[in-house]
Order: structure tokens, then sequence, then C-alpha cells
């Protein structure tokens, strides 16, 4: 007998493309994302999702494979990006006065929006985003939705109402097993992320996505955004160019010179 169909969630962000050197607003200095694409570390956790998907007969079955964003206008290409590579459909919220959020507002935002989902079985996130590198939000979202919680999973398998994951540490791995519904973010070890292919690049045209103001999953805006932020940056510049470093000309003295150099810097 086959398990039953999944409703499964991937949060997914629009982050500024590391090729790219990273810029601050000079208003509140916010990270500038101008230049910006699909966090790589969220595709792993999109990848276990279709598997999962698929290894039930996929979306013909009734499986669900939902991806989630939060952002301005622009981050919806990340959720395009999704559908392309073979989510169902997509969740965009998207309000001006998210401007800012921290982590404590990211959470309680994306709480709202998949509560608007019904019956969620699974959210699966990435380690972190590659902009922030916080790993806050999946404990936060978590705690917000009363889900049971597995982080940093490398391998992960749902049988029946059961999750059970693998979590790798520089000593052990360790089996946990949570029951569903749960969150899980999955580490960039647990498997290869598929690339869109022309077939699904078409197929991503017909599926829907839907955009959420924050009156729409009834969340106040006096608690998100900048003004909800449990913490602001105050100031921000650049940082110093590097200075050159310290040549030294072997003159039949250069160990010595180079010896006395690090003792100078305590290296010694």
């Amino acid at each position: 007998m086959q398990d039953p169909a999944l409703n499964i969630v991937v949060l997914v962000k629009h982050v500024p493309d590391a090729q790219f050197d990273r810029h601050l607003s000079d208003d509140d200095y916010t990270v500038e994302r101008d230049e910006s694409i699909l966090s790589e570390l969220d595709e792993y956790a999109l990848e276990t999702a279709l598997q999962l998907s698929e290894a039930r007969g996929g979306p013909k079955a009734g499986n669900v494979v939902t991806a989630l964003t939060m952002g301005p206008a622009a981050a919806v290409n990340a959720v395009k990006k999704s559908l392309q590579i073979g989510a169902t459909q997509g969740l965009h919220v998207c309000d001006d006065a998210l401007a800012g959020s921290d982590a404590a507002g990211t959470s309680l935002a994306l709480a709202a929006a998949i509560r608007t989902l019904g019956n969620v079985d699974l959210v699966l996130t990435g380690m972190a985003s590659t902009d922030g590198e916080t790993s806050l939000v999946p404990a936060q979202l978590a705690e917000r939705l009363g889900l049971a919680q597995i982080t940093f999973a490398s391998e992960l398998e749902v049988a029946g109402s059961t999750v059970t994951a693998r979590r790798d540490s520089d000593s052990h791995s360790a089996t946990l097993e949570a029951p569903l519904p749960a969150l899980v973010s999955v580490t960039d070890q647990i498997n290869e992320p598929r690339y869109p292919n022309f077939k699904g690049i078409l197929a991503a045209k017909k599926k829907s996505i839907t955009q959420l103001s924050l009156a729409d999953i009834g969340v106040d805006a006096a608690e998100v955004g900048a003004a909800g932020a449990w913490a602001s940056v105050v100031a921000a510049k650049p940082r110093p160019a590097r200075s050159q470093g310290t040549i030294i000309t072997d003159e039949g003295d250069a160990g010595i010179r180079l010896a006395d150099f690090l003792a100078g810097q305590k290296l010694l």
C-alpha cells in the first residue's frame, strides 16, 4: 500500500548573487538585491521535497509542493525558478511593511502564510540563507507553528506519519524521528539538486503563484519590518581596503628578518 500523499511547503529565498559584491543601501542599511537569485541552499530543500513527492506518485497522486517566499516584488523570481524545477505551486508574501524584517518578523509572516495552506504535512528549509546566514528562521517557524523540528538533516525519509532524518557532526551521526507534521532543515549534503529543463520551464508558465499581503495573512505591520525588528543597524561603512603586505628581499638575512616579523606579530 502506497503512503498517503504529502502536502509539503519549501521555503525559498531571493538572495544577492555571490558572484557580485554586496552593498548596503544608504538610507536603512539593508542589503541591496538588484542582482539576486534563488538561494543555492534552498535548492537542496526543494529537491528533497520533489523526491518525496515523486516517491508517492507526484502531483497526479495528490502530492503538493508549495514554494513559499517573502520579499519585494522581485522575490517572486525565486518562486518562478522553483516552479521550473518542479514545485507544484507558488506563494509570495509581498508587502512594503515587510522591508527590514529580522528573523523574528520573517518567521511570524511565514508562519501566517503557511496557515493559509491548510493541513501541511512537512515544511522544508535550507540549512541557512546565503545572505543572513543566521539559521534562526527554521527554529522560530517550528515554534510558531507548533511543529516538531529536526535541523541540519543530511538524509531524510518519510514513512507513514513519521519523518526520520540523519544529522551528521564531526564525531558522530545521530538518527532522529518525529511525527508529522514537522519542520526539517536540510544540509547541502542531502542530495544533488536538479536543474530546470525545457519541459519544466514550459510547464511552470501554467502553474499558479498566489501573492499575499499582510492583511491577507492577518499580520499587523507593526510586528514585522523595521518597525517590529528586535535589532537595527545604526551605522555601516565599507570595509577598508587591505594594505599591502610586508615584502622581504633575501639579502642573506631573510630568515632572521622573517623570524623578527613573526615575533613582532606574536606568531612565534
